[in-house]
């Protein structure tokens, strides 16, 4: 297939890198020139793709995302498609498939996951849209996944792949924040004497054994104690409007509203349990960390890449 990839930043940059050793050709567009872009504008990125086309959009949620999705319903053609890939509230979704309805242009929600592993070992992929357009759209769908039949769904009509990463992306507020108090109270006691060897040896044949374990397990590799980072994690929104919908539907989300809020807390104080999450988020995200007093953190200081202007499309997950 052909993609147009608007945003070529940490995500948008690899998955475009994905694509293209499948076998599909990316055109792909970004605000920044030294990007390695092969498109010089959104006209530009329209004129380069055959009908009917297909533009996926990779920058931060909220008004980018919303103003590229404008400015494509002016250039794009009735039977063309466009992909929202950001960490986009699914509300706005509605908004946006209702504006391009109006020119015939189509529109499917995906929420991603994969981080900056993804390039190679797929990414996650919570599809909303139309039967027509997700089948339109499988070739890349199954380019991006890991190989095998899991990792991808199409989890309803639009607004459903934003809504299902949304509750993803909570469910990991609750994971990251169950080891970060696990690695902290291990921390405190005398007892134990070698809390990375602990983790680590969870990593095999125990029911807690994960991805974000592993994680953790090469952040306390690299920084024994977690001394180089500051005890602060952001939250994305994501996590807050898990929270919100389930005040909405009535359904109690302890776990997950806990997580949220332990993220408020490390803002007041230098938390130890955040240094853990902080980590975590450095380790699968790459996100950039911020250093303990008059310590030298590793990414620290890190410059997003070159061209991303989807870098805080994904603060987490």
């Amino acid at each position: 297939m052909e993609l147009g990839m608007i945003g070529l930043g940490r995500m948008g940059g690899n998955m475009a890198e994905r694509l293209r050793k499948a076998g599909h050709t990316v055109i792909g567009y970004d605000q920044s020139a030294d990007s390695k872009r092969d498109a010089d504008s959104l006209e530009d990125l329209v004129g380069k793709l055959s009908a009917p086309r297909a533009v996926w959009v990779m920058v931060p949620a909220g008004e980018p995302t919303t103003e590229t999705i404008r400015a494509l319903g002016d250039l794009l053609e009735p039977g063309d498609v466009v992909i929202d890939g950001g960490n986009s509230k699914y509300t706005d979704d509605q908004i946006h498939a209702a504006a391009l309805a109006e020119k015939d242009i189509g529109f499917v929600d995906c929420g991603v996951s994969g981080g900056v592993w993804g390039l190679t070992e797929g990414y996650g992929l919570m599809a909303g849209g139309s039967e027509e357009n997700i089948a339109l759209l499988q070739p890349i769908f199954d380019a991006l996944k890991p190989e095998g039949s899991a990792g991808f769904v199409h989890a309803g009509s639009v607004g459903a792949g934003h809504f299902a990463k949304m509750v993803h992306n909570g469910i990991e507020y609750g994971i990251m924040q169950a080891y970060a108090e696990g690695w902290e109270l291990l921390e405190a006691t005398e007892l134990v004497t070698d809390v990375r060897a602990t983790f680590a040896s969870w990593q095999k044949g125990t029911v807690v054994r994960s991805w974000l374990l592993d994680l953790a397990v090469r952040a306390l590799e690299e920084d024994d104690h977690l001394t180089k980072l500051k005890g602060f994690a952001q939250d994305s929104g994501e996590g807050r409007w898990t929270v919100e919908a389930a005040v909405d539907h009535a359904v109690p989300l302890p776990v997950i509203t806990a997580a949220l809020f332990a993220r408020f807390a490390s803002r007041q104080e230098d938390s130890p349990a955040m240094k853990m999450v902080s980590a975590l988020r450095q380790q699968f995200g790459g996100h950039a960390v911020e250093a303990a007093k008059g310590a030298d953190a590793p990414g620290a200081d890190v410059e997003p890449p070159a061209g991303g202007s989807d870098a805080d499309a994904y603060p987490s997950g």
